[in-house]
Order: structure tokens, then sequence, then C-alpha cells
């Protein structure tokens, strides 16, 4: 490297790490000023330490600096973690946090016959975490993984909000190692330059949510490429175990499934559902009431039915209803979406010619693009799987997309929660417009899996 790229990789790694520094300590999520022009910072320390093509190891340890910067900080983009806590608390006790609304236990507190007994230490502290829950009124839709998590670090934290963040932060970190080692180890097997490795480690999205906001996906991108090395080391069976374990940790890996039929063939594809399913209803069975699956599915239809937010097709749709309807239509259009989505993604795995083991990050990629362009909710985290998966790939409009999602906080900056729709015109229309451009590229001869 010149001493000019490395003067400016060095500039690079200074101004994002006091960028990552100010939003870690120092940014509220309403302050989206601050908040865009720091994350603008941190972009374009990426674009510079991609395009200098600083050496692999260095690579490595800027991205694990950057994620050290928020290690004892509590988020202040995602209001999510108090949730996490309070599920973990429950679980913690004995209660399963899928059977009971949090409203209904704060109420349950003051009545003569209280569905579970409530220790002064446990009261005390769901009382206090309650204010600060964005869905009392909701039951939890976190997987068994997620809620083991949960409950390990409130059994050894109870009373330290700062001591469960940090022992989630450095799961999740532990996560994004494993991570980091199986996409070397992947893209050296598949004959591909190991330092794209890089581009989903380095990226700002990936580091903000998923260390900064403690958000799962970090958990989840590491059991689906775990569940793809183990299906290139020949391990059917135990990488089903693997993708058992991404579902458990949230629902979205189920996508990859279809795409699994051409690849393994019939009786090998029956027997790695049949494991698939075995270990979510192994995990599932610790929260054993009566009534969990009946409160899961009522939650979920709520994600399709009730919330809304950064969507893209469903917020033409809605101006639609509202246009010749005269109200939202959310509860038609939600549903309605998720089928077309289901349909293409069959329809994808069906059309699907090249189904060498290597193409697979290439048709998931698509198949979660096509997933959240249907959905009602595209929270930024979301499209943290999709950065991990565009490094096997010559496809970039995932990384744009990542880097244009904190447009989106811009409905938090006063409490009435508006959305700026010109921000998600610009959002989406720069990322379509270059998944466009590509999927014409390659479709000129370019393989996308290159």
């Amino acid at each position: 490297m010149s001493a000019w790229r490395r003067f400016l990789a060095v500039v690079a790694v200074g101004l994002s790490l006091l960028a990552y520094l100010a939003l870690a300590y120092a940014t509220p999520r309403q302050e989206f000023g601050q908040l865009l022009g720091l994350f603008a910072i941190a972009m374009a320390g990426y674009l510079v330490l991609v395009k200098v093509r600083v050496s692999l190891r260095t690579g490595l340890l800027v991205a694990l600096l950057f994620r050290l910067a928020w290690l004892p900080a509590t988020p202040a983009l995602s209001d999510d973690f108090h949730r996490f806590r309070w599920d973990g608390l429950l679980a913690a006790n004995a209660v399963s946090p899928f059977e009971f609304k949090p409203n209904e236990l704060i109420a349950a507190q003051d009545s003569a016959a209280p569905p579970i007994p409530f220790s002064t230490e446990l009261a005390s502290e769901l009382r206090a975490i309650f204010p600060l829950l964005n869905s009392p009124n909701y039951y939890s839709v976190y997987p068994p993984v997620s809620q083991l998590v949960f409950a390990a670090g409130a059994a050894l934290f109870p009373s330290s909000q700062l001591g469960f963040v940090v022992f989630l932060r450095l799961l999740i970190l532990a996560a994004e190692a494993g991570s980091a080692a199986l996409l070397l180890g992947l893209l050296a097997r598949w004959g591909r330059p190991r330092p794209r490795a890089l581009l989903y480690l380095l990226h700002p999205l990936a580091i903000i949510e998923l260390t900064g906001n403690l958000h799962f996906e970090a958990v989840v991108i590491f059991f689906i490429l775990l569940a793809i090395w183990l299906l290139s080391q020949g391990k059917v069976l135990v990488s089903a175990g693997a993708l058992g374990l991404a579902v458990a940790s949230k629902l979205t890996p189920l996508l990859l499934l279809p795409y699994l039929i051409k690849r393994l063939g019939r009786r090998k594809f029956v027997a790695y559902s049949l494991v698939v399913g075995s270990v979510l209803a192994l995990l599932f069975s610790v929260f054993i009431p009566a009534k969990l699956l009946l409160h899961i599915s009522q939650s979920l239809g709520l994600y399709f039915r009730t919330f809304e937010f950064n969507a893209s097709l469903y917020y033409l749709l809605r101006a639609l209803g509202y246009q010749y309807q005269g109200y939202n239509e959310i509860a038609i259009i939600g549903p309605a979406l998720g089928a077309v989505a289901a349909l293409a993604l069959l329809g994808l795995a069906w059309r699907e010619k090249a189904t060498t083991l290597a193409g697979l990050p290439a048709v998931l990629l698509l198949a979660f693009t096509i997933y959240y362009l249907c959905a009602t909710i595209v929270h930024p985290w979301y499209l943290t799987p999709l950065l991990a998966l565009s490094v096997f790939t010559n496809f970039r409009y995932a990384l744009l997309w990542g880097g244009l999602a904190v447009l989106s906080y811009a409905a938090y900056r006063t409490p009435a929660f508006q959305e700026n729709f010109w921000l998600l015109g610009l959002e989406y229309g720069l990322s379509l417009g270059l998944l466009l451009y590509e999927l014409r590229r390659d479709g000129a001869g370019h393989s996308p899996a290159a």
C-alpha cells in the first residue's frame, strides 16, 4: 500500500472511530441530523477503507476495534433491549415470556390472586422496565434461542441493566467473530478473495445495529453461515441442526429451505426439514404453556396486519387504498403481500437452474430482498443478513441499501412518530435502481455469484 493510501486509511479509521463513539454515547435517537451526519462519516470511512483495499488482517482488527467501542454503551437508537430484559427476567424465574402480555402481568401484581408468584425483587424490576417497553400490550415474538440468551443474561444480572447489556453485547461479538471465520472459510473454499468479508464486517449498519443496538440478526447470520459451511463439508443433518438454531433465533431463515430441494434431492431434503422441525420443537418445548402457538400467532398476525415502518410496495398500495377506500387497508394488504412474497419465493426456487452450493448465497440474497420489498416493516437491522450474503456475489445494492436505511430514523425526530416519505423514496429509489442495473448487467453474462 502506498503512503498516500496508508494515510487515507488512518484518517478513515480515526474519523470513523470518533463517529462510532459519538453515536454510542452522545446521540439520542430523536437527534436525526446528528445521527445522519455521524453515520455519513462512518459510511465515508467505510468506502475509503474498501477503496484503498486495506489488508485483511488490518481490516479485521479495525472491524473489532469499531465494535469494542460500543462495549459499555446503552443502546440509544433502539429500545428493544428493554423487552429482551423483560422476557429474560421472566424466563429466569421459570415464567414463560410467551404466556402473558406485559400489561397483564403488571395488572396482575395488584390483584388478590396473581397468576405467578412475584418475588419482591422481580416485581420491582418488572415495574421499572414496564414504562420503557415499546410493545407492552403484545405477547413476545422472540424465538427460544433468543429467549434462552435473555434468560442467561437476566439470571447473571437480575438487577443490573448495564450488566445485562454487556452480556448480550459480548455474545453478539462472539457471533460476529464466528461469522467472520465462516465468511473467510467459505470465500476461500469457493475460490473468491477473502478480503471480500470486509464488505460486511466493516459496514456501519452491521456495526451499529448488531453490536451497537443488540439485534440478534448477528446470531441469525452466524447460524445461516454455519449451516451453509456444514453443507459444504457434506454434513447435511448437522447443517439442518444449525439452520434449526437460526430459525429458533428469528423465523426468517426458513426462507432458505425451498432453495435446498434441488441441491439436496427430495429424500435428503425431507430428512433435512425433519431435523430443522425437530430442533424447533425441542427448543419451543422449553416454554410449555398450552397457548404458546396461539399467542405467537397472534403477535405475528399483528406484524402483518397492524405494524408498518420503512416499507416500499406496501406504502404504495396503502396510498391506493386511501385513494379508493378512504382508510388504511393494512389488514388486507399486509397478508396479501405476504402471500405474493411466498409465491414469488417458491417461483424463484422452481425456476432456479444453477443449483450449486456456491450459488446459494446469491439466490438467498434475492429471496430476502423479495421478502422485504413485500414486508410492511423493514427496520434497518433486518437488512444485515443481505450484507453478509452479498459478499459472495457481484451484487452491491444491499451495501447501498444498508447505508441508506439510516434515513428511516427520521421518523423518530418527534414523539408523534412521522415518517418522511421523500427520504423513503430516496432510500428505495437508489437501492432498487442499483438492483435493476445489476440484474441487467448479470443478465448480459456476468454471474451474480462470481
